[in-house]
């Protein structure tokens, strides 16, 4: 049995159409494993192996060694969700849609800035991928990050329409965005 799992998982074994064993590195037939094996083990077949090994470390490029500057990861201990605010808010004027997120980070080192993304319902991996909602993702060390999920609509980027705020002092993050008129 061993032998046989050997023989499988052998590159250059192969059975042909004839049901005789063929060595695809020597171009060899023999009528049974027995002979294929032995043959495996004989001078011509070490020989070929030797030549194919010298070969392919020939033409592999040579890879340089690469010297990153190693970057320690920082580990921070997740201290549990910060505090949050959304509110709703509607244009008077134009009639356009807005969210506006309040979020507190009270225990954030004074380094630290807040993060916030928008992230497409086909990257995340808690529910089942729906194309009519995306996500907004806030993070800040030592926090846990916080998702909302909102409607999958596209984003007014224009001047005023799309702001964050850091206040050092309160230690609150804010983010507003208004979704273009449909």
């Amino acid at each position: 049995w061993r032998e046989e799992q050997q023989i499988r998982l052998d590159p250059y074994f192969m059975r042909n159409h004839l049901g005789t064993y063929e060595c695809k590195l020597c171009l060899t037939l023999h009528n049974n494993e027995g002979s294929y094996l032995a043959h495996t083990q004989g001078k011509r077949h070490q020989s070929n192996l030797a030549r194919r090994a010298a070969k392919d470390a020939q033409d592999a490029p040579a890879q340089p060694a690469l010297d990153k500057p190693r970057v320690d990861l920082k580990r921070f201990v997740k201290i549990g969700r910060p505090g949050y605010k959304v509110t709703k808010q509607r244009d008077p004027g134009s009639g356009q849609h807005s969210l506006l997120f309040q979020v507190d980070y009270p225990e954030i080192a004074d380094s630290v800035l807040p993060l916030h993304r928008f992230m497409s319902a086909y990257e995340q991996r808690l529910e089942a991928p729906d194309r009519s909602w995306q996500y907004i993702l806030f993070a800040a060390e030592p926090y846990e990050t916080i998702a909302f999920k909102v409607p999958s609509r596209e984003v007014d980027k224009s001047e005023g329409k799309c702001w964050t705020h850091w206040n050092r002092d309160t230690k609150q993050f804010f983010f507003q965005f208004s979704f273009k008129m449909l």
